[in-house]
């Protein structure tokens, strides 16, 4: 961050103008989003983009305390601009940040073409994983491809390729804890309805919250990785945890529904991220439509 607005006080004379000077000045990130555009996202979306919007401000309060120049640390749109070229054009190592012009010209794909890695020299180093042919696009991984909105939340596009996405049992973060699960363990599957064991098993942990000793005895089960004991429990009160299941969902249709609203009687031109809200809903909507019609046959 304090790295690229030292390059970009530099203007024209700074090595990096030219890669600085062809980076976007619109971005659609949870940094760059108003509470307009939180308001029509889902709550783990909601929480993943404030996170972004938190960091960002803190950078910039961060920033007084730099040697930049006046005029920048107090330019709204030049501070934000900055923050965003970092957190989406940079690539971790060893838990830095690297910045890597051209390599970050490659898009985020489910299945890639490419990977990144550095030498002794800490030169950035691109080679093709695969066989490509002529006019293929070159992809690398961003991340956790099974879902999308973190990617959303932190470079601010859909990733449509995802095959799931969290089950959005944002009340449960407590029970994913306690039972060492998180968010890319509780999935539903965007193409089949499919949903991870570990859904069914924080549903059943909290619901046997009401009887100490069946919810230790669960606990135990699946700490223990003991299979047999943890089904015995999940084929006992199955009625119990399919109605909770079906309830979250049937909740969830309807308050992505109410948010797509939301979010459409918007003007485009003053809440440009409108479309990109939209996608990302309706593909949450679209993978638990799937979800709930698994759930209807149970």
């Amino acid at each position: 961050f304090f790295k690229i607005l030292v390059e970009y006080s530099k203007g024209e004379e700074s090595p990096w103008y030219a890669w600085l000077n062809a980076t976007p000045r619109q971005f659609n990130t949870g940094a760059s989003m108003t509470y307009a555009c939180f308001e029509c996202l889902p709550p783990y979306a909601g929480w993943l983009a404030m996170k972004e919007r938190v960091r960002s401000v803190n950078f910039q309060k961060a920033i007084r305390y730099t040697p930049i120049s006046e005029d920048i640390q107090t330019d709204v749109e030049i501070l934000k601009w900055a923050y965003n070229v970092a957190v989406t054009r940079s690539f971790e190592r060893n838990g830095e940040l690297f910045l890597a012009p051209m390599a970050d010209m490659f898009n985020h794909g489910t299945e890639t073409e490419v990977e990144l890695t550095y030498d002794e020299g800490g030169n950035c180093m691109v080679y093709a994983t695969r066989d490509v042919p002529a006019g293929s696009p070159l992809r690398m991984s961003y991340g956790d491809p099974t879902n999308p909105s973190p990617f959303f939340a932190t470079y601010g596009f859909l990733d449509e390729s995802s095959p799931a996405t969290f089950c959005k049992l944002m009340d449960k973060l407590q029970e994913m804890q306690e039972l060492g699960y998180d968010f890319s363990d509780l999935l539903f599957y965007k193409d089949t309805g499919d949903i991870t064991m570990p859904v069914y098993d924080v549903l059943l942990y909290s619901i046997l919250d009401q009887d100490p000793n069946l919810k230790q005895g669960f606990y135990q089960a699946v700490m223990a990785g003991d299979e047999a004991t943890k089904n015995q429990y999940h084929e006992q009160y199955f009625p119990y945890t399919l109605d909770a299941l079906r309830k979250h969902v049937d909740g969830t249709l309807r308050e992505l529904d109410d948010l797509s609203n939301l979010a459409s009687s918007k003007d485009i031109a003053t809440h440009p991220r409108v479309p990109v809200i939209l996608k990302h809903n309706a593909f949450v909507k679209e993978t638990f439509l799937r979800v709930k019609a698994n759930l209807d046959n149970m």
